[in-house]
């Protein structure tokens, strides 16, 4: 089994609902996104998939995201825009983008801090 890992950014704001404490209230982060896909071989050229394509695919998932208030995005509208639905989230648009690959998306993962990250895999 091969297994690809590409690393994206991507700023913008939220607000947790039902949260009690100081992320109830508007605020921002710098999200680190790490993306994996895997395969069980290579293509003829030797390559799962280019780390170019799989970080193009990314950045159009994360364009969405980046400099926006996310609790404005109609997903977080009734999914509460924590890392972990952030996860959820980038994991849906990102694994019907690449269906047409000979790879799997297995796992994004979404930090908002140097030390917290949140996961999604299916």
């Amino acid at each position: 089994m091969f297994k690809l890992t590409v690393t994206s950014h991507f700023s913008a704001a939220h607000s947790l609902r039902e949260y009690k404490g100081k992320c109830e209230a508007l605020h921002g982060h710098n999200w680190k996104v790490e993306v994996v896909v895997s395969a069980q071989d290579v293509g003829s050229c030797g390559l799962v998939l280019d780390f170019g394509e799989l970080k193009k695919l990314t950045a159009s998932v994360l364009e969405e995201l980046d400099h926006k208030h996310l609790n404005e995005i109609k997903y977080f509208s009734t999914h509460n825009p924590s890392s972990e639905e952030i996860s959820r989230y980038i994991f849906t648009k990102l694994e019907k983008a690449i269906l047409d690959k000979k790879c799997a998306l297995k796992e994004v993962k979404v930090w908002e801090t140097d030390t917290s990250c949140a996961s999604y895999s299916e």
